[in-house]
C-alpha cells in the first residue's frame, strides 16, 4: 500500500512542478501573441488560463498543454483591426461550436491519414518558428542585433539555462530542470547587476479573474458573414495543430490519444473564451514539450499550469515580473532541439525524394507563412498526388490469345482508379482486337467512379467497334454501377471479389 502511495504522490509531484514550469515559459510566449494580435497582455493571458484549464478537465491528451497560440493569433488581426475586439469574441464562441462539432461528427480520426513526411515537416517546421520566435528577445525596438555588452549577457543568461536543463536531469530528476534553471536565472538578476531583459520589462501581468461577457455584437445575418470565415480557419487551424501536437506526443509516450475527445475538449474550452472576452487557442507543441520532459504526463499537469498562471496573474505579478526573459529563451532553444527531427537530415538518402520533398515543403511553407493549417493540407493533398501518380504506373495487363484465334484475354494487373484510367484504356485496341475479347479483373481493383466510367466507356467502344466483350471477376458493387457493360459481365461468385467500390461506399 505504502508502494502504490508513494508512486502516485510522485506522479502528483511531477504534474504539479512540470505545471509550473510551464506556467512560468507561458507567460512572455501569452504576451508576444497579444501584441502580434494586437490585444492587451492580460487579455491573452486569460486565453492560456481558459484555454489550458477547460480542454484538460473537458477532453484534453494527457501531457498536452494548450493556450493562446502564434498560429491562431496571426489569423485574429485582420479581424480586430477591420471589426473590433467583440468581433473577435463572437468569431471564437463560433469557432469552439466548429470544433465541438467536428468532434461529434468524429473528424478526428482523420488525423490518422496525414503521411509521416507530412509530421516531419509539421514538427521541424514548428521548431524553425519557435526558434525564430525568440530573436526579437536579441534585437532592439527597432529590430537591430544588440550590441555585444547587451547580446552577451543575453546569451550568457541562456547559455547557463540549457546548460543546466541538459545537466541537471543527469543528476537528478526530482525537480523539473526547467523550473531550476528559472530559479537560478531569476537569482542571478536579482542580486546580481546582469543587464537582461525581465518579464515585467515587456508588460505588466496584474489582473483580475475573468468575468461572463457575451461578445457586444449585431446578432444579424451580416454579422455571421463576418464572423464566420474566421471561425472556420481559426477551428481548422486549431484543430490540425492540436491533433498533430498529439500525434507527436503519442510517438514520445508510446501511448495513444482520442483525437474526438480532444476536439471536443478544445471546442468547449474556446466557446468559454469567447463568453469570458478572452482569445482562442490551441495545442502548443513547445510547452508541451517542455510539459513532457519535465514529467507531466497526465492531463494535472495542464490543470496545474492553468492554475498557476492564474495565480500570477492575481497574486503574484511582482515575482513573476522579474524573471529574465533570457531564461526563457534558454528553455525555449532547448525545446527547439528537441522538437525538431534532426534525422532528417539522415534520411535524405534513405527515403524516396518525393517524400523528402514534402518534409521540406511543409517545412518551409510552415516557417515563412505560419499558417500550419495550409502547410499541412498542401503536404497531404502533394503526398496524395505523389502516391497517385506512382500507383497510375502500376496498372498492365498481361494478354493471351486463344487456340482459335478468335479470343483473346486480357488479364489487368494493378488497382483501377482516377489517375490510372488514362493508362488502362490506351493498354487496349478494339479495332485491333479478335471478335472475342475477355478482360479479367481478378488481379485487379477498380477503386473509385473515376474506374467505373472507364471501364464503361471501354466497353462501350468495343460495342461500336462489333466485338464480342466480357468482364469477369468484377465485384458486385462495380456491376452495378456499370451503364454501358451491364449485360457483358460474367459472374463467378466463387471467384469473384469482396471488394467495395469506393463511388458506392459515398453515395
Amino acid at each position: 500500500m505504502y508502494t502504490i502511495y508513494t508512486k502516485h504522490a510522485a506522479k502528483f509531484k511531477d504534474d504539479i512542478l512540470s505545471g509550473l514550469t510551464v506556467a512560468l515559459a507561458l507567460v512572455p510566449e501569452s504576451v508576444a501573441f497579444s501584441f502580434i494580435a494586437g490585444i492587451s497582455p492580460v487579455t491573452g493571458l486569460y486565453g492560456s488560463v481558459i484555454i489550458g484549464l477547460i480542454s484538460s478537465l473537458v477532453g484534453g491528451r494527457p501531457g498536452m498543454i494548450s493556450g493562446f497560440t502564434g498560429a491562431l493569433a496571426v489569423v485574429m488581426v485582420s479581424l480586430i483591426k477591420d471589426h473590433g475586439i467583440e468581433y473577435l469574441f463572437a468569431a471564437t464562441l463560433l469557432m469552439g461550436l466548429i470544433q465541438i462539432t467536428a468532434g461529434l461528427m468524429k473528424l478526428g480520426k482523420f488525423i490518422r491519414m496525414v503521411p509521416v513526411p507530412v509530421i516531419l515537416g509539421f514538427v521541424n517546421g514548428l521548431a524553425i518558428v519557435i526558434f525564430l520566435s525568440q530573436m526579437p528577445q536579441l534585437q532592439d525596438v527597432a529590430g537591430s542585433w544588440l550590441p555585444p555588452e547587451k547580446m552577451f549577457p543575453v546569451l550568457g543568461m541562456a547559455a547557463l539555462t540549457m546548460a543546466i536543463m541538459f545537466l541537471l536531469p543527469r543528476v537528478t530528476k526530482v525537480v523539473p530542470a526547467g523550473l531550476v534553471a528559472i530559479i537560478i536565472g531569476t537569482l542571478l538578476v536579482y542580486f546580481f547587476p546582469i543587464p537582461v531583459q525581465a518579464v515585467g520589462d515587456i508588460a505588466k501581468i496584474k489582473g483580475t479573474l475573468p468575468s461572463f461577457h457575451f461578445p457586444m455584437v449585431p446578432f444579424t445575418w451580416d454579422t455571421l458573414k463576418i464572423i464566420a470565415p474566421y471561425s472556420f480557419i481559426l477551428a481548422g487551424v486549431g484543430l490540425i495543430e492540436s491533433l498533430l501536437t498529439m500525434t507527436v506526443i503519442d510517438e514520445i509516450t508510446d501511448t495513444r490519444g482520442r483525437g474526438n475527445r480532444l476536439s471536443i475538449g478544445q471546442g468547449a474550452a474556446n466557446v468559454a473564451c469567447g463568453l469570458f472576452a478572452a482569445p482562442g487557442g490551441c495545442a502548443m507543441i513547445g510547452q508541451s514539450m517542455i510539459n513532457i520532459n519535465s514529467g507531466g504526463l497526465r492531463n494535472l499537469s495542464g490543470i496545474s499550469a492553468a492554475l498557476f498562471l492564474l495565480a500570477f496573474i492575481l497574486f503574484l505579478s511582482p515575482l513573476i515580473e522579474i524573471i529574465p526573459t533570457s531564461t526563457l529563451v534558454g528553455i525555449m532553444f532547448m525545446v527547439v532541439i528537441g522538437t525538431f527531427e534532426w534525422g532528417t537530415f539522415k534520411m535524405m538518402r534513405q527515403i524516396p525524394k518525393e517524400d523528402y520533398f514534402v518534409v521540406v515543403l511543409v517545412a518551409s511553407v510552415t516557417v515563412f507563412t505560419h499558417n500550419l493549417a495550409l502547410a499541412v493540407i498542401l503536404g497531404v493533398v502533394v503526398a496524395a498526388l505523389v502516391f497517385a501518380w506512382k500507383h497510375a504506373k502500376n496498372i498492365d495487363v498481361h494478354v493471351n490469345l486463344e487456340s482459335d484465334g478468335r479470343t483473346k484475354i486480357y488479364r489487368l494487373q494493378g488497382p483501377l482508379f482516377f489517375a490510372s484510367t488514362h493508362r488502362f484504356q490506351i493498354l487496349f485496341d478494339p479495332s485491333q482486337d479478335p471478335d472475342v475479347v475477355i478482360i479479367d479483373f481478378l488481379h485487379s481493383r477498380v477503386m473509385d467512379h473515376s474506374a467505373v466510367k472507364a471501364v464503361d466507356y471501354l466497353a462501350e467502344r468495343y460495342r461500336k467497334a462489333g466485338k464480342e466483350l466480357h468482364l469477369r471477376h468484377l465485384s458486385e458493387d462495380c456491376r452495378l454501377l456499370l451503364d454501358k457493360a451491364g449485360d457483358l459481365v460474367d459472374i463467378n461468385i466463387e471467384e469473384d471479389p469482396k471488394y467495395k467500390v469506393a463511388s458506392n461506399m459515398l453515395a
